[in-house]
């Protein structure tokens, strides 16, 4: 018998684990897979793309580290650049994610925590401004 009173459960651990980032990113890719807007950006065969998205989410969300075992540091923005993410990228993208993570059943507290690492972190992929849109000043950095 373990001693667990007081050690709080990881997010990975409170959702059900892997298999909990597993459905996630199946229903998040249903909706990249049928949008105009972000399809064109991922390969024809997206099975591995679902693949490292699981396995990252579970890892940073507080489960094993096969993300980094198998592709190393995550390097998100330096593996983004090939590809112009835009406002409406970001948004779309957001927007299929939102979407994911209201059909998961995860508690509130867990949805907002969630909720709040996706809009970080669709912002802080942006690398082509348009409409004005400043990721910087979004997530509230200021220059100097």
């Amino acid at each position: 018998m373990g001693d667990t009173v007081g050690v709080a459960a990881t997010l990975y651990e409170r959702v059900g684990g892997e298999a909990f980032f597993m459905a996630l990113v199946e229903r998040f890719y249903a909706g990249v897979a049928a949008d105009v807007r972000l399809r064109p950006l991922y390969p024809d065969d997206l099975a591995p793309s679902k693949r490292h998205l699981a396995l990252f989410l579970a890892q940073y969300f507080g489960g094993p580290p096969v993300y980094a075992a198998e592709r190393g540091h995550p390097r998100l923005r330096l593996r983004h650049v090939p590809f112009a993410i835009g406002r409406a990228e970001r948004d779309a993208w957001l927007e299929h994610m939102q979407a994911a993570v209201a059909a998961s059943g995860a508690a509130s507290e867990d949805v907002a925590a969630l909720l709040s690492y996706f809009e970080m972190a669709a912002t802080s992929l942006v690398n082509t401004l348009s409409d004005g849109f400043r990721p910087n000043q979004e997530l509230g950095f200021r220059r100097g």
